[in-house]
């Protein structure tokens, strides 16, 4: 009797340990203060009593990063750092490795994807799980990398637009509209010279397709001209999903799906609050709720794009230019 009793109290304080844990409030790192979404992350887990709050984890520190050859990068690092160090108390590192030390997990903001590589490895080497904004890399192969090194570390590591999140797209998602055979995604596609064509704002509408068609894109089509961008893939099971990039001229975002049964068109919009709860989750929990394979299908769709239009509108099959730049399942 006294046995059971004494192992109901360890269960009984082993479980108040586990609450104790999963109650933590984690510390994040920020690194790249370039980007509005530092302050929209930052409000948003720092402030109770903001309607949007994420609870579950509070920006302590951040690595000021930037690109001195992208003006909207270098030119914003002053004045997002003023806000996060006078307003949030966050403490400003000039070295990752040292601020990895301080807290329990990064969220690597950097708006150029070209240093992601190279900031990430500190975090990977650290053994802290990470979340990369938009886009996850400046090419296919550094995307690669990146979910290599944290695969063979054993370190988490996901990247996704929040779009994946908004309540239009994942009610076109879960619309049930019977077998889906198409859809359609617009959206702003701005160009960038240091990056795939649609990796600057492409990746919105992009990761939107995705939510709706899943997976397994086998090949990919594109056109261009200087105001706007179509690109075509066809799925594994006969399914096609276009995406309309806007170069210019009035933009919006839209998904719409085309099935058996029924058309199921967005209706409404978001913000980042839905991604950052997913983010918190995934911190806890190490589990990414956007798989790396997902991931780098949805980048590979967008520069074999790029590449589609250099062959003058050829497909391009996706798992092999997985393959030709490094990614093995």
């Amino acid at each position: 009797m006294r046995f059971l009793s004494a192992l109901m109290v360890l269960s009984l304080s082993s479980l108040s340990g586990l609450a104790q844990e999963s109650a933590k409030t984690l510390r994040l790192g920020l690194i790249g203060l370039d980007t509005s979404h530092v302050i929209a992350f930052t409000s948003r887990f720092n402030e109770p009593d903001n309607p949007n709050h994420v609870p579950g984890a509070t920006v302590i520190a951040a690595f000021k990063g930037g690109s001195p050859d992208i003006p909207s990068s270098i030119d914003r690092v002053p004045g997002y750092t003023k806000t996060l160090t006078e307003k949030y108390g966050v403490k400003i590192y000039n070295d990752i490795t040292k601020m990895c030390e301080e807290v329990d997990a990064i969220l690597l903001t950097s708006l150029d994807g070209r240093p992601h590589l190279e900031q990430v490895k500190p975090v990977i080497a650290a053994g802290k799980p990470v979340f990369i904004d938009k886009p996850v890399a400046g090419s296919l192969k550094d995307a690669v990398e990146i979910f290599r090194l944290a695969r063979e570390a054993e370190v988490p590591c996901f990247s996704s637009s929040s779009l994946r999140w908004y309540t239009g797209v994942v009610e076109v998602a879960t619309a049930d509209i019977g077998e889906l055979r198409s859809a359609i995604s617009y959206g702003p596609a701005t160009l960038e010279p240091h990056h795939p064509s649609l990796f600057w704002y492409g990746i919105h509408p992009t990761e939107s397709l995705f939510t709706v068609m899943g997976p397994g894109c086998q090949s990919v089509v594109a056109t261009e001209s200087k105001d706007a961008i179509v690109v075509t893939g066809k799925w594994a099971n006969g399914s096609i999903g276009t995406l309309q990039g806007i170069r210019s001229g009035k933009t919006s975002y839209k998904v719409t799906s085309f099935g058996t049964k029924a058309i199921a068109e967005q209706k409404s919009g978001g913000d980042y609050t839905p991604m950052l709860r997913e983010v918190v989750k995934f911190f806890r929990t190490g589990k990414p709720p956007v798989p790396p394979g997902v991931t780098l299908e949805i980048y590979a769709f967008m520069e074999a794009a790029d590449e589609s239009i250099r062959q003058g509108g050829k497909p391009v099959s996706i798992p092999e230019y997985l393959k030709k730049n490094g990614w093995e399942k």
